[in-house]
């Protein structure tokens, strides 16, 4: 049928250390934003989170707990992103994304979130609440 929706699914990370988090920013838009990416077949949303964290920064992470899902629309595409509040295991930052659209991956403070270009300036509040 034409003008039908179709859906994308994906996993986001707030990965948080003293009071930093964990973000990414993106060659393209030039904005930064936490880790996330699309659930590939046969995942959950917990594996796509974890391995997306481990692509994009290089960081071996564990869900403290789901968060909640953003439900939105964008491109003709039903997204559900689903978030997950995270803690670092063990990594460094390093790449392994096989997208190569990340440029930056940085450790922010909370001021430092304000001045940022966010990708989902939505996700300010919700970052600056942890």
């Amino acid at each position: 049928m034409h003008g039908e929706r179709k859906s994308w699914n994906g996993a986001a990370a707030i990965v948080m250390a003293e009071n930093q988090v964990l973000m990414v920013k993106e060659k393209e838009s030039g904005g930064w934003s936490i880790p996330s990416g699309g659930i590939e077949a046969g995942e959950t949303p917990e594996q796509a989170c974890l391995r997306e964290v481990w692509e994009e920064t290089g960081f071996r992470v564990n869900i403290l707990k789901p968060l909640h899902v953003k439900r939105t629309i964008i491109k003709n595409h039903d997204v559900a992103l689903h978030y997950f509040l995270c803690e670092v295991t063990e990594g460094q930052i390093s790449y392994h994304d096989p997208d190569d659209a990340i440029e930056e991956i940085a450790w922010k403070t909370s001021r430092e979130l304000y001045g940022l270009i966010h990708d989902y300036p939505e996700d300010r509040e919700l970052l600056l609440s942890f």
